[in-house]
């Protein structure tokens, strides 16, 4: 039995994975971050051995602990560098969870670790190497290679949402121009339909929102494009053909068996994958000479970072 942590800016997701990599036992916490990381962590403990006990289970039984959380993260010294999302710097947060429960302890990026699930239990089950993307606010992704995440020489990982694919693009909110997440994620589709749809005040997506575009959501120019709405067509023409050129840089970089698309924008599932996949065939080095990776969407939902942090621990 290992136990798996998804620490998120909100709650901290905790679960109990047995072999067959099925969550037999959960506890949810808030994520304060008013208080010293130090009296989070002790929450954290406190939570993790309250579960043990409603599953009728000890510390000694627990083969160790793996965290996935957000930010930048020194896997090998089990620290925390930097998280935007809790304020933190430089955070020993394995030592101190340590202090609190004496077993092993593994921490990953959240993306990673959810790559991680997804290639153990969830949409890549069986392959050996996978590439995550998270189309939320952001792009966040995850590499898997030979069934590890591949954190590179330094910590850090990869973020493949900051490459660019526009070298003279919209500027990132890392500072860059161009970057994948400035054109793929969730918040670059809602900017180019909202542009879109003022440009257009016939468009169907205007009747959608109210016609007040702060009420455009991702799945309205789904729907708008599905009626034969022009307007809408256009927007996921150009939102995908920014995201296939995206996963094309992956797939010629990594050659993963599987692209694994997460977050919000991928709950339009084959709506989404479907065209992805004839615009990438003709995008990928070698088209239809080399082996294109097949692409799909997450299956494992907000379940794929408790499964993926177990299995850190080896």
């Amino acid at each position: 039995m290992k136990l798996g942590i998804d620490m998120g800016g909100m709650s901290i997701k905790m679960g109990l994975v047995n072999e067959e990599n099925e969550i037999i036992g959960r506890i949810t916490i808030p994520t304060d971050l008013t208080v010293p990381y130090q009296m989070l962590v002790e929450r954290m403990a406190d939570a993790v051995q309250q579960m043990l006990e409603n599953a009728g289970m000890t510390l000694e039984q627990c083969e160790g602990i793996g965290i996935g959380s957000p930010g930048t993260i020194d896997a090998k010294r089990g620290v925390i560098l930097y998280s935007n999302n809790f304020g933190w710097e430089n955070v020993p947060i394995v030592e101190e969870l340590k202090k609190h429960l004496d077993v092993g302890i593994e921490i990953a990026n959240d993306a990673d670790a959810a790559a991680l699930g997804e290639v153990y239990a969830g949409a890549a089950e069986g392959a050996e190497n996978a590439v995550l993307l998270t189309l939320g606010t952001g792009v966040g992704s995850g590499v898997i290679l030979d069934k590890k995440i591949f954190h590179g020489g330094m910590p850090g990982g990869c973020e493949l949402g900051h490459l660019s694919i526009r070298h003279d693009g919209v500027c990132c909110t890392c500072g860059r121009k161009g970057c994948l997440e400035a054109y793929a994620s969730a918040s670059a589709l809602l900017r180019i339909a909202r542009e879109k749809a003022a440009e257009h005040p016939e468009s169907i997506m205007n009747e959608m929102c109210k016609n007040d575009l702060e009420q455009m959501n991702g799945k309205i120019p789904f729907d708008a494009a599905k009626a034969g709405d022009e307007a809408g067509m256009e927007v996921i023409k150009e939102y995908e053909g920014y995201l296939a050129c995206g996963i094309a840089n992956v797939i010629n970089t990594f050659r993963p068996e599987k692209v694994i698309l997460g977050g919000g924008v991928a709950a339009q599932k084959e709506n989404l994958t479907a065209p992805l996949k004839d615009l990438v065939k003709d995008m990928c080095f070698g088209g239809s000479h080399g082996y294109i990776a097949d692409i799909v969407t997450s299956a494992l939902g907000n379940d794929a970072g408790i499964i993926g942090a177990a299995n850190l621990v080896v």
